[in-house]
């Protein structure tokens, strides 16, 4: 059975953040179409589903891992701070963003919080994540079938 591992970010995460839109669970915050992610950011972003999109890319980030904390995924989602004429450095993302994302999928049961802080992934959203992933391989197959019967019908031709 494929897992998260065997399956590209991108396609999962893009998977994974639709999922949780139509499930409809995620408690999404009043904030979210004003917000910057980041102090380094000057707009907020343009995608409306911003936050389920990054649900899923905490989700999965989690599950590869043990035990992660807020601070960790700020740096994982940071980005490049322009500073003028000077050079530009890492920033962190905001960690109240991250900790909101953390809090609304704790809420929906994908994750629970260690002794020492931290987030793990639940035996719920463990199985959650590697039903998505099953459906992301199989889809993959199927466009895979339809594309070699397609350049079979036009060598036919």
């Amino acid at each position: 059975m494929p897992g998260v591992r065997d399956v590209a970010p991108d396609t999962f995460i893009a998977a994974y953040a639709s999922h949780l839109k139509r499930a409809g669970k995620l408690e999404v915050p009043t904030w979210v179409d004003i917000v910057k992610t980041g102090p380094f950011k000057e707009l907020a972003p343009y995608d409306p589903d911003w936050f389920y999109v990054r649900a899923a890319a905490v989700a999965r980030h989690i599950y590869l891992r043990k035990d992660v904390g807020i601070g960790a995924l700020t740096k994982l989602h940071g980005g490049r701070n322009r500073r003028g004429n000077r050079p530009s450095h890492h920033a962190d993302c905001s960690a109240s963003v991250q900790r909101k994302v953390c809090q609304a999928l704790e809420k929906i049961g994908v994750l629970e919080q260690t002794d020492n802080g931290g987030r793990r992934i639940s035996q719920d959203g463990m199985r959650d994540l590697d039903r998505i992933a099953t459906a992301v391989v199989e889809q993959e197959k199927e466009e895979e079938e339809e594309e070699e019967e397609e350049e079979a019908e036009e060598d036919e031709e």
